[in-house]
């Protein structure tokens, strides 16, 4: 049985309070899947499981705040076979009783017995069902009453077939079941909303408490007043102090960055004329879904640069640097309420250009809507900030620990340049580099930038 424990989305994190769940016991969950949404200092978070299983006890409900590491819930097995074979050598451990005379067994008759069906058998105690946990959650799921159940398995057991062929049978009479969240059917009971007329949206359009409060902000009849949920708390609490919240961690984690690692700083100015050209003409020739921002062209480069020289591409743990196996692109963004996060694009150096950019808007939006996965905000491998649509031609930026290296775009400008002995006007962009001094030294920091400007004169290429 493992453990679903508070997990750290980043060195500034210490704490945080569990908004809600996405799964109730018995759901079955991957590896992968979002079953809780988390508040940091810095935003609210969809985190996944690192197992695959089923959902056991909650430990800890909405509106806790506990340190990191702390344990949420338990995540059992959820294979329905998982304890049968012991079962199985027990039962044929038992004395059987011997075989009855021939004369006392009853006469064969040509017609077949019936398949055994799942029936109410009176004779069994129906205290106890006999049934795997993704047995329990697929009779959950198709409102099934294991207790008035036979099973068919070993020692009485209910087997999916027997859940199945219930199910089948009941259809017709029974609605299908909603799927909800348990915060969101605890709010609906508080609210007096009918989740039948609710649309979710969820995974699987799964209603969450969210969609409980948008539907019950519509309905004409005042709501009997409901008790203080957590998103109650949280919505009381003004704006100016989760700002001061924010601001008070990124503080924290900027300091110790300054104190901590010893920076050293690099820049160059990138011919961009070959670059905006490419560009220019992919728009023109692509629909208006697929167009590109020059910030792709950037990203994209900063990634396989990272690729190319992955001693920049990781992170100063134990006194030592590790090397990321991936290139996972940190991409700073800011919060229309102050503030800022730097989420992931996983697999940069991969992605095509349009695939890249569609991934880009979305994270940027999710990262203003508190919609951001707990992998998204912990996984960077080096991270990238582009001041550029905020008419800043230089930046340097401060290390995110425990990466080891920053990226700044600057402002597309026009300068004149002297190119082939020719002046003339071009578009450059000013490319920076802070890196960490007990990982590399600046020769790498200059090979990285070299890497990127050699990149972005071919396009095409990226």
């Amino acid at each position: 049985m493992g453990e679903f424990t508070m997990p750290s989305l980043g060195a500034d994190m210490d704490e945080g309070t569990l908004v809600e769940w996405l799964v109730g016991p018995g759901d079955l969950i991957r590896r992968g899947d979002p079953v809780a949404v988390i508040e940091t200092a810095k935003s609210t978070i969809e985190v996944e499981c690192f197992e695959s299983g089923a959902m056991g006890r909650l430990l800890v409900e909405p509106g806790t705040t506990v340190p990191v590491g702390t344990p949420l819930a338990l995540i059992e097995p959820a294979a329905e076979e998982r304890g049968v074979p012991e079962r199985a050598r027990k039962a044929q451990g038992k004395p059987q009783a011997p075989p009855a005379p021939e004369h006392a067994r009853p006469a064969r008759t040509s017609e077949p017995a019936p398949a055994r069906t799942p029936v109410p058998s009176g004779g069994r105690d129906r205290g106890h069902v006999e049934a795997g946990p993704l047995i329990r959650h697929l009779a959950e799921q198709s409102g099934v009453d294991l207790t008035a159940l036979d099973g068919s398995g070993p020692a009485g057991r209910v087997t999916r077939a027997d859940i199945e062929r219930a199910a089948a049978a009941t259809t017709a009479a029974q609605p299908s079941r909603i799927r909800a969240t348990p915060l969101a059917r605890r709010r609906a009971a508080e609210l007096g909303v009918d989740l039948s007329a609710v649309t979710g949206t969820g995974k699987d359009s799964a209603i969450r408490a969210k969609d409980v409060s948008k539907a019950a902000s519509g309905h004409a009849a005042a709501p009997p007043p409901p008790r203080r949920t957590t998103a109650a708390v949280r919505a009381s609490h003004p704006p100016e102090d989760q700002a001061s919240g924010m601001r008070q961690v990124i503080a924290r984690l900027m300091t110790r960055a300054n104190r901590d690692i010893p920076h050293y700083y690099l820049s160059t100015t990138v011919d961009m004329a070959t670059a905006m050209d490419w560009l220019h003409d992919h728009n023109r020739r692509s629909p208006m879904s697929e167009r590109l921002l020059p910030a792709a062209l950037l990203l994209k480069a900063a990634a396989l640069a990272a690729h190319e020289v992955p001693e920049l591409n990781g992170f100063w743990t134990d006194d030592r640097f590790a090397a990321a196996q991936d290139v996972h692109l940190g991409v700073a963004v800011s919060l229309r309420g102050g503030g800022l996060v730097a989420p992931a694009l996983h697999r940069a150096d991969t992605l095509g250009l349009p695939e890249l950019m569609t991934a880009l808007k979305d994270l940027v939006s999710r990262a203003r809507t508190g919609r951001l996965r707990g992998s998204e905000v912990s996984d960077a491998t080096i991270t990238v900030t582009n001041l550029g649509d905020q008419g800043v031609e230089t930046v340097f930026g401060v290390i995110h620990p425990p990466q080891v290296a920053l990226v700044g775009f600057g402002r597309v400008v026009d300068r004149p340049c002297a190119v082939d002995g020719l002046l003339g006007v071009r578009p450059v962009v000013t490319a920076t580099l802070s890196a960490d001094h007990r990982a590399t030294d600046g020769a790498v920091g200059a090979r990285y930038l070299t890497t990127l400007d050699r990149l972005l004169q071919n396009p095409e290429k990226l």
